[in-house]
């Protein structure tokens, strides 16, 4: 198993962004297997990361997203530099749709990629933009009703943008 890169308390507010919405954290390969080959309909698998405007922008464009009529089946992450092995396989399934990079956002549907927004089409990018993308696939290829949280919960939340982040590296 490869080392984390990052202390597990500096990232865990990233984390908390996403699963505060409705993700499921994948830890293993195994675990990504089982999610993406095993579930009948949409998986939105997002590779979370530290990049701050970049993964600053997108976290809270995902929730936004999730706000909509209509949402993936299911809502999982894994995390860019933590569990690498499970990044890993992430990309070796949507490989040959986009190029590796995080933050990233693939949707699969019926465990084949079916629509997904690499870092290039995130940054420099705002919230609204990021989830208007996102609703735009939601409409074509989801049938889950939303929102995934309640509004009102969802307004509470705080988000975070760390632009030039310093998070030091474990090791």
């Amino acid at each position: 198993m490869m080392p984390s890169m990052y202390p597990p308390e500096a990232v865990q507010p990233m984390r908390d962004e996403l699963t505060s919405v409705g993700f499921e954290e994948l830890k293993t390969p195994e675990d990504v297997d089982r999610v993406v080959k095993e579930t009948k309909g949409t998986v939105l698998c997002v590779i979370n990361s530290v990049c701050g405007c970049a993964a600053g922008s997108a976290r809270p464009g995902i929730g936004l997203a999730l706000q909509h009529t209509v949402i993936p089946d299911r809502l999982v992450t894994v995390f860019a530099g933590m569990e690498r092995e499970a990044v890993d396989r992430v990309r070796e399934l949507h490989a040959g749709a986009a190029a590796p990079s995080s933050p990233s956002v693939v949707l699969f549907k019926d465990g084949k990629v079916a629509g997904m927004l690499e870092r290039s089409q995130i940054e420099r990018r705002a919230p609204q933009e990021i989830a208007q993308m996102l609703v735009g696939a939601f409409d074509q290829l989801c049938t889950r009703p939303g929102p995934s949280i309640p509004p009102e919960t969802f307004a509470k939340l705080e988000h975070l943008k760390i632009c030039g982040s310093s998070i030091p590296r474990m090791g």
